[in-house]
């Protein structure tokens, strides 16, 4: 889509300000670790911001990224559903973050929002959001996956009531392990080549999809950071990690961008926990929490199915 009040300094003060935002509440419930900063320039054009804590009292790794990145033109993972585009130069912008949190009963998260702008000369610029957030469970609860899917389902609900459900779904197919046939957990929203309610609207609902997320994952953190577990626990937490680093290395488009248009390779591997296991063919105990998280979690579910839909709130599209 093409529109003229497009504003890429007022795109990229916010993604600075998520950022700064998350880490603050993220140093706030480790409370003992910091994130420590690395700014770096891409060669081609542009460069980031990237944030890490490590081996905190409660948050093992988290990684929070931003970049402003430009190209003279899109890599094979941008243009895969957009061959029209594959010719265009390139500005990319976005915040990318994940948490690996040390409690196996907490659960890691990813979020990211995007945004692409796609020129040549003497044609209108193409543009459009992508991003959302998913949740990544080692043991399952359910009164979590509620929660996550409910405020998932407000930061969509402004924009209309069919957006929730439409990016869940997306969400459901993205984050499939097609060679393990399971889901990498309980999904969450995933949109991209988003921009059908005009630049203004669409970056509200990016905006949204953005402040919704610390509210969507820090209860579930606070909740469990400090349950008790044991070696057991903490070797299943290890094998599902294990599942999460198939994903990004064969799957994941954020990766495969990264990879294809020269990324830093520090910035973009960020994203993979510091341990992980893959024992051999290893199988759950019949009636374990482990195998529930298989049987129950691991696969596409309306987790707001009991819940009648909440009436929608005022149009913050503006705000």
């Amino acid at each position: 889509m093409t529109d003229s009040n497009i504003d890429i300094d007022r795109v990229e003060q916010y993604l600075r300000g998520l950022q700064d935002t998350i880490c603050s509440a993220l140093e706030d419930e480790d409370g003992w670790e910091t994130f420590r900063e690395d700014t770096w320039t891409r060669e081609e054009g542009g460069g980031g911001r990237t944030r890490v804590l490590d081996r905190g009292r409660h948050i093992e790794k988290a990684g929070v990224n931003v970049s402003h990145v430009a190209g003279k033109r899109l890599p094979p993972s941008a243009t895969s559903n957009r061959p029209e585009l594959a010719d265009r130069a390139f500005r990319a912008m976005g915040v990318s973050l994940v948490i690996h949190p040390k409690n196996p009963m907490a659960p890691t998260s990813h979020a990211n929002i995007r945004f692409f702008l796609a020129h040549r000369e003497g044609e209108p610029d193409v543009w459009w959001f992508g991003g959302g957030f998913d949740l990544t469970p080692h043991y399952g609860f359910e009164e979590d996956a509620v929660h996550w899917h409910r405020t998932a389902r407000d930061a969509c609900l402004p924009f209309g009531e069919e957006l929730y459900p439409r990016f869940k779904q997306a969400c459901d197919e993205y984050f499939f392990i097609k060679h393990r046939n399971e889901t990498r957990g309980v999904g969450g929203l995933f949109f991209d080549d988003f921009n059908e309610l005009g630049f203004e609207r669409s970056f509200a609902f990016a905006r949204s999809v953005g402040d919704h997320f610390l509210p969507a994952y820090l209860p579930i953190l606070k909740k469990r950071k400090e349950e008790r577990c044991g070696g057991r626990e903490r070797d299943f937490q290890l094998y599902r990690r294990g599942r999460y680093v198939e994903f990004n290395l064969v799957y994941d488009r954020g990766t495969l961008f990264g990879l294809q248009s020269g990324g830093r390779i520090e910035s973009i591997l960020m994203s993979l926990p510091p341990m992980a296991r893959w024992p051999y063919n290893w199988q759950p105990k019949p009636g374990s929490p482990e195998e529930k998280l298989r049987t129950d979690f691991l696969k596409p579910r309306d987790w707001l199915a009991a819940e009648p839909p909440p009436p929608a709130p005022e149009d913050t599209a503006g705000s």
